[in-house]
Order: structure tokens, then sequence, then C-alpha cells
């Protein structure tokens, strides 16, 4: 039977069993396939299959858990303590708001910052190497958001060495240029 909220959002069931039930796809997941509809952009919600109560708050910490379980962490100790500090306190109710839009700003200033990277350098010898460039810097951002074995990204496979010495000196070339205008204008 499959199932979808009216907005979209797909519910996930969780049963006694500890087995998450995605009836969309009428398939058992894991937590590792609900963090790739995450990625993915997809919208869920987790429902205990006996009570239908809402535990979707509770599954999302539970994958934050396994994330930082791995190796890779991205949230300081610091961060941890000053979040748990905040429980309890006066201004408790305002936190989440809070991190929220913080988030949401950092995701708006790195797309702001691929758009400018990618418009300085359009149409120069250089986008090549800022769009290269760029892509390590998404890769190195991507900690945030780790990747599952099947979303990782194919390596690209090495230019052979021709091509990377014509662009070597086809590099060498407009920074020579470039040189020699900025020593014209000095005059």
């Amino acid at each position: 039977m499959k199932k979808q909220a009216a907005d979209g959002i797909v519910i996930v069931k969780k049963y006694a069993n500890r087995r998450l039930y995605n009836t969309e796809t009428s398939s058992y997941i894991t937590l590792d396939h609900l963090a790739a509809m995450i990625r993915a952009g997809r919208d869920f919600k987790v429902v205990d299959a006996k009570t239908d109560e809402d535990i979707t708050h509770n599954v999302l910490t539970q994958i934050i858990m396994e994330e930082e379980s791995r190796g890779e962490t991205m949230l300081p100790v610091n961060f941890l303590r000053q979040l748990i500090s905040m429980y309890g306190d006066s201004m408790q109710a305002v936190v989440p708001g809070y991190l929220e839009a913080s988030m949401d700003s950092f995701r708006r200033n790195q797309e702001q910052f691929k758009s400018a990277v990618e418009g300085a350098f359009a149409g120069t010898p250089f986008a090549d190497m800022a769009k290269r460039n760029l892509a390590m810097f998404e890769a190195a951002t991507q900690g945030f958001k780790a990747a599952t074995p099947a979303a990782a990204p194919a390596p690209t496979p090495a230019a052979p060495a021709a091509s990377k010495d014509a662009e070597m000196a086809a590099l060498k070339a407009e920074l020579a240029a470039l040189k020699d205008k900025i020593e014209k204008l000095g005059e």
C-alpha cells in the first residue's frame, strides 16, 4: 500500500523491532536510506507503526548520532556542550529557530559564493581551474553530508600529460599577457 501525506511528504513507519518501512516504495529501509533521502531533498515523516505518533525528530537525531560515530564529526565538542547547557535555560525556546535560521543563512551564503566564483572567472583561461577548485570546495563541504558509497562521486579520470602541459602553457601565456598589461598601465 503506497502512502504519502497530502503535502507530498513520504510516510515512513517504524516498527517495534526497529525496522523502518517506506510506505511510498513498499520496502524496508535503513537510516542510511533516510539520510540519502534528505540529501536528495525528499521530505518524510517517521511515525510509530503502533501508535501513529510522529517520531521524526528522534529518528533524525539518531541519524546525526550515526553520522558522527563514523569518524567524520561535524559537531564540535564545545558546540555540543553549549547546546546541552541550553536545555532548561530560559532561552531554550529561541535556540531551534536561531539554529535553523543560521543553517539557512549558511546554505544561502554557500550558493552565493559558488555563483560569485563561477561568474568571476567566466570566459577566462582560469574558468576550468576555478571549476575544479570549486568542485574540491564542494567536496570538502560534503563532509557535512557524508556520502553513502552509492552516492559517492565517481573519480574523474586523469588528463593526459600532454593536455596538462598545453593547459599550463596557456595559463603561463595568459599570465605573461596580464603582466604586460599591468606594466603598461603603470607607465
